[in-house]
């Protein structure tokens, strides 16, 4: 971590120091491409979270740092774009919670986790507006739609301290993202900062190990659903 933080900061230092030719960067081309790489930190907004008929009200999100890759077009208008990109996310989150539920004070609590690393292929589709566009500087706003699939066979999701053994969760293998973001350039190096809120559940369902008599697995009593917000930074370059 500190070697990125100095890579980073030595990065920042040449951009200023360097000097800048507008025409380095192609900025009344139609069409431009580029590609970028980043961190993300994911937090869970639980709309339903139940163990046992016990509602689970309480939980806590430890944040972990998750990474990606994407490459992109933009198809320039003036100051408007439209840029369509293609990344790869791997996103990585904890929760932690009493599954007794707090139902009294006397009551010890007992936690435990659920740790996700989900492995995704996006595509967001965006609209941006440049409110600067001057010389090799430049200041965009982002925003719109971002359609995931989620690879479940690469994504990793452990119930730790549960009483049940071998439990597994489902995800929808396809999710709708809202996508908000500032970029800011320096020539044709860019810096991107995201929101991302989730439009819907992603969990379908939860399962058991252990098989019914018409050997399908059992549907737990553990009803999750979760909604997947994120807070990103990348640096990228555009040609």
């Amino acid at each position: 971590m500190k070697r990125t933080l100095l890579l980073f900061i030595a990065v920042i230092t040449c951009l200023f120091i360097y000097p800048q030719d507008e025409k380095t960067v192609k900025r009344h081309s139609i069409v431009n491409f580029g590609m970028k790489g980043g961190f993300n930190s994911t937090m869970y907004f639980v709309d339903q979270f139940k163990i046992q008929d016990v509602t689970i009200e309480k939980i806590q999100n430890n944040y972990k740092v998750g990474y990606s890759g994407t490459i992109f077009l933009r198809i320039n208008m003036k100051r408007n774009f439209i840029q369509p990109e293609l990344s790869y996310n791997v996103s990585k989150s904890e929760i932690a919670f009493d599954k007794k539920g707090t139902q009294h004070p006397d009551i010890k609590p007992d936690y435990a986790t659920i740790s996700s690393t989900i492995r995704m292929v996006e595509f967001p589709l965006l609209y941006g507006y440049n409110f600067i566009k001057n010389g090799p500087y430049g200041m965009n706003f982002l925003i719109g739609p971002k359609l995931k699939y989620i690879w479940q066979q690469k994504s990793e999701l452990d119930f730790e301290n549960f009483d049940q053994e071998g439990i597994h969760e489902k995800l929808y293998p396809f999710n709708i993202s809202g996508v908000i973001g500032l970029s800011v350039n320096i020539s044709n190096v860019f810096f991107d900062f995201r929101y991302e809120v989730g439009l819907h559940n992603i969990s379908k369902y939860v399962v058991y190990d252990n098989l019914n008599a018409e050997g399908q697995e059992r549907i737990s009593n553990i009803i999750f659903h979760r909604r997947s917000n994120a807070l990103s930074f990348s640096l990228g370059f555009i040609f």
